[in-house]
């Protein structure tokens, strides 16, 4: 009998990896998705300074996540390769298109809007992927064992566009939290009045898929049902921390509504794990069945437990040191 559930840990390394890229790259896709609104090219290029020394930083934690569930859960890809190969690479040609941008913006002069639209589309359909790929994860996969069967689109479904739509207003709102975080002046007035307002289509978002994720999978009606005595202190957490960022945005506050935006997101994401757990293929297969050997576990662990606190010490060290405003002074991305 093993001492150590090594799977358990693994779920735990992968989950704090998803989580950490969901809040790392996750500010910086909303200020993309914010680009063509803001004020005029100077805000722009106030808000492109604000993510362009941490932004490629921000996406370690994708691969993190990404290398190590295939690492750890290989059957997992087995299923979702197949199953989700446009969406995902939706996801990474986003991704693309998004980096380039930062590469060619401040180089290019007559086809400066060309970076800028791109900075935007990469960054609008690199989010929309990611939270149809969550929803359709909810909603389940058509398997035989652990071979994929579906259609190459039953991914994008209703529901996975709503989920996909979610992400979108979710990281707009943590792109203008960010924003308010490291901007003055009009630009800063500015992301308070978009925050106030993503703040509002968020909750309606999760208002929407609080109530259509239970009728449309039984296996998560069950699991609500089966545990509303303690269950509902989940929604009651997202509400309290909606109200505190709310408050914290009227009250003109610069630190607190991006941290307020982050408990909002935890409160999304162990939501979504405690309606999914254990399963890593819905709706049949949990994270125990899509498992490497132990002995592939455990020598993988031994270089990801070296590996975490370098990644976590150089990003704390990036932001320390790119702490503060930024202004129209601030030199341009190289």
């Amino acid at each position: 009998m093993e001492l150590i559930d090594l799977t358990l840990i693994w779920i735990g390394i992968i989950g704090f990896g998803v989580f950490m890229y969901v809040l790392m790259d996750g500010f910086d896709l909303g200020v993309g998705i914010l680009f063509p609104f803001a004020p005029g090219d100077t805000e722009r290029d106030i808000m492109m300074n604000t993510v362009a020394p941490v932004w490629d930083g921000n996406e370690t934690w994708l691969i993190l996540g990404g290398a190590g569930l295939l690492a750890a859960f290989p059957l997992v890809y087995t299923v979702f390769l197949p199953a989700l190969y446009i969406g995902v690479f939706l996801l990474l040609a986003g991704l693309i298109f998004r980096g380039v941008a930062f590469e060619f913006r401040f180089k290019a002069k007559t086809s400066r809007y060309l970076w800028d639209w791109s900075f935007f589309g990469g960054s609008l359909v690199a989010t929309f992927a990611q939270g149809a790929v969550v929803g359709a994860y909810i909603q389940g996969f058509e398997t035989e064992g652990f071979t994929y069967v579906g259609g190459p689109l039953d991914w994008l479904t209703p529901f996975t566009v709503m989920t996909g739509l979610a992400l979108v207003a979710g990281y707009t709102l943590l792109g203008a939290t960010w924003l308010i975080l490291k901007t003055t002046g009009p630009l800063q007035s500015w992301a308070y009045a978009v925050a106030s307002r993503m703040l509002i289509a968020v909750l309606a978002f999760f208002i929407i898929i609080s109530f259509w994720t239970p009728l449309a999978e039984a296996r998560v009606m069950e699991r609500w049902l089966g545990n509303m005595e303690w269950l509902w202190v989940f929604p009651m957490a997202t509400l309290l921390a909606a109200g505190w960022l709310w408050q914290a945005i009227h009250r003109q506050r610069e630190g607190v509504p991006f941290v307020a935006t982050m408990v909002l997101f935890i409160t999304f994401y162990v939501g979504l794990l405690i309606s999914m757990w254990p399963l890593a293929v819905p709706p049949d297969h949990t994270f125990w069945d899509a498992a490497s050997a132990p002995a592939s576990q455990l020598f993988l662990l031994i270089g990801v437990l070296f590996l975490t606190p370098v990644v976590l010490g150089y990003t704390a060290w990036t932001y320390w040191v790119f702490r503060g405003k930024v202004t129209q002074e601030s030199a341009g991305y190289h």
